[in-house]
């Protein structure tokens, strides 16, 4: 076990010990004083910034973009993009450094004439080509990932690699795209999901060896979507699995980054950019060759437009 890795065991240790003792505190008379409670807590914070050291040197001299094909085809739009942060997701911990997560978008259908008296539902999914829902304040507070076009949308190898590793028993959460599901989700589920490990926040995941030292990360995949298993050699373009909501997620979408190691506790990201499309920026929305997740075929790669 490298000394990082050591190092996050035992920060998600001290974790487990404050609540142990915030327990005990609550249900005895604890047999040491108050301020103990709060020692672990502060040995995580100092391991935490300790561990985090090796990824920000990393970003203050990053290395040259690996250029890879998109790990999507359709229209998406990016979010927490590395165009516009760094790093991207506000941490350096889990390889996140040069994340980017991206969201399934398909061009608005053409509205229904009234006088045909066609209703268009709510939603969708991968299935129904509808429109993504949007944020809301208050209600409803969850959606069935099925309202969510990503939902299902094929998840393509970026490059020839090997799979290292392939997982995909999570299930999928109902979406936390409310203002109280939110809340939740960055009050309690995210740190919760932080203390149990990357398995915790990433949910269902795959990595990908694409040689030179560099590893693609696909993470929220959908429970029981693999198509390939750890050993595989794959080629750029093959079908690995669903897009999905499992783990620390908000809603269906694709979470994607290049790292210097296959195992998320001691990874640092790598910065990336896709092949003929580049890094969207925050709200960019981008168009990838291939076939679309409502079985179109999109014929060219490279649009780019500001939502």
């Amino acid at each position: 076990m490298s000394v990082r890795k050591a190092v996050m065991v035992l920060y998600r240790v001290c974790w487990i010990i404050f609540f142990a003792m915030v327990i005990l505190s609550l249900v005895t008379r604890p047999p040491f004083p108050y301020w103990l409670t709060w020692v672990p807590v502060a040995a995580a914070i100092a391991l935490v910034l300790a561990a985090g050291r090796r990824g920000r040197s990393a970003a203050a001299n990053p290395r040259p973009a690996v250029e890879v094909d998109p790990p999507v085809s359709g229209r998406w739009v990016a979010l927490n993009s590395p165009a516009n942060k760094v790093p991207s997701h506000g941490t350096h911990g889990y390889g996140q450094t040069y994340a980017i997560d991206i969201v399934a978008e398909p061009e608005p259908e053409p509205e229904p004439e009234a006088e045909a008296g066609i209703g268009v539902a709510e939603g969708g999914g991968v299935h129904g080509g509808l429109s993504r829902p949007k944020f809301r304040y208050f209600w409803p507070v969850v959606r069935r990932n099925q309202h969510f076009p990503a939902f299902g949308a094929p998840l393509l190898a970026v490059a020839d690699g090997t799979v290292v590793h392939a997982s995909h028993g999570r299930r999928d959460h109902l979406s936390r795209n409310s203002g109280p599901a939110l809340i939740y989700l960055m009050l309690i589920e995210a740190f919760v999901r932080d203390v149990l490990g990357p398995g915790g926040i990433v949910g269902n995941h795959l990595v990908l060896d694409l040689g030179d030292g560099t590893y693609a990360m696909y993470a929220h995949l959908r429970r029981g979507s693999l198509r390939v298993h750890v050993g595989e050699e794959v080629r750029a373009g093959q079908m690995l699995a669903e897009c999905g909501n499992s783990g620390n997620s908000t809603e269906p979408h694709v979470h994607f980054q290049l790292m210097d190691d296959p195992d998320l506790d001691v990874a640092v990201g790598i910065p990336f950019t896709w092949r003929g499309i580049g890094v969207p920026d925050n709200g960019e929305a981008f168009t990838a060759a291939g076939e679309a997740a409502d079985g179109r075929t999109v014929p060219d790669s490279g649009a780019i437009q500001a939502l």
